[in-house]
């Protein structure tokens, strides 16, 4: 048996659940579907930093707690199911999850995007065992061991002064001569006093003993010349950007695989919007991302209605 809402929302980040929020506000039956957590890839950050009324002390955890709580008020259905097909053209939209079929008279696209891997030797291997995803979570793991933070945008900086309080030593590699991330951060960076930079550096290879990593080999981009530091125990934190999460939706117009929105965020399907960081878009913070959830939200019950 098909289950019915009014708006099917598709990622439960600070986008889709801004999106939930407003329309639900608006007196109609709304249902997001989030295969892992509330709160998408802002839970798994050190800090939200910046936005309006929140100062730093608000976790990623504690952040996604609240939208959790919001949502329960408006009485929005979060269902914790994976979406592995769509069928987004005509009056009635339909998706497929691992569990069932459910339509709706409009989708929102809130799903955001996935980090991007280096694909390189190690990698996989070490996955959980010295390669992190998640810096508050996994951080205080690496007390008085090196960390290896990889990037330089305002992302990986910021975790990057957040794990430096647990490091021994922490290394930022970074492949461009210089780092690429605004002057707050760079301010505290320079106050540290355990932060070593490897500049235009790629991270090549990651080797250990199938239970933890002990060295890695960085490649110097303008020489070439390969370089490995042993350091047995060690954490890494990649963050070298990502990738949208639009392999199930191709018949919407993606420029580069981010979905084209109007100012609506409407799509080039009838009923079928999309919001924050799966969109065309120059500046993705959660700020942009609440906004297009809202501006999402608003307009797919106008459009039901």
């Amino acid at each position: 048996m098909m289950k019915n809402f009014d708006i099917i929302i598709i990622g439960g980040g600070p986008a889709g659940a801004s999106a939930a929020i407003y329309a639900a506000s608006r007196g109609v039956n709304v249902a997001i579907f989030e295969k892992d957590e509330i709160g998408g890839t802002v839970g798994k950050v050190s800090s939200v930093t910046h936005y309006l009324s929140v100062d730093n002390n608000e976790s990623g955890i504690s952040f996604s707690e609240k939208l959790k709580e919001q949502l329960k008020k408006y009485k929005v259905n979060i269902i914790k199911e994976e979406v592995k097909e769509v069928i987004l053209e005509g009056d009635c939209k339909k998706i497929i999850t691992t569990n069932g079929e459910y339509v709706s008279k409009a989708i929102i696209l809130a799903n955001g995007s996935t980090p991007r891997h280096l694909n390189i030797p190690g990698e996989k291997e070490y996955l959980g065992k010295g390669l992190c995803k998640n810096a508050a979570k996994e951080g205080p793991q690496y007390l008085s061991k090196d960390i290896f933070i990889v990037g330089g945008a305002d992302g990986a900086i910021k975790e990057a002064i957040y794990l430096s309080q647990f490091a021994k030593r922490l290394t930022i590699i970074h492949f461009e001569d210089e780092l690429h991330t605004i002057a707050e951060f760079k301010d505290k960076l320079i106050t540290l006093k355990n932060v070593n930079l490897e500049l235009h550096s790629r991270l090549t290879k990651i080797e250990g003993n199938n239970s933890i990593i002990t060295s890695i080999e960085i490649t110097d981009e303008k020489t070439r010349e390969k370089r490995t530091i042993s350091s047995e125990g060690c954490g890494i934190f990649i963050y070298a950007g990502a990738t949208p999460n639009t392999e199930l939706y191709k018949n919407l117009n993606l420029d580069n695989g981010y979905i084209i929105t109007d100012k609506k965020m409407g799509t080039n399907i009838p009923g079928v919007y999309a919001a924050g960081d799966i969109c065309v878009k120059d500046i993705r913070q959660v700020a942009t991302a609440v906004s297009d959830g809202t501006i999402a939200g608003i307009n797919a019950v106008n459009y039901i209605k």
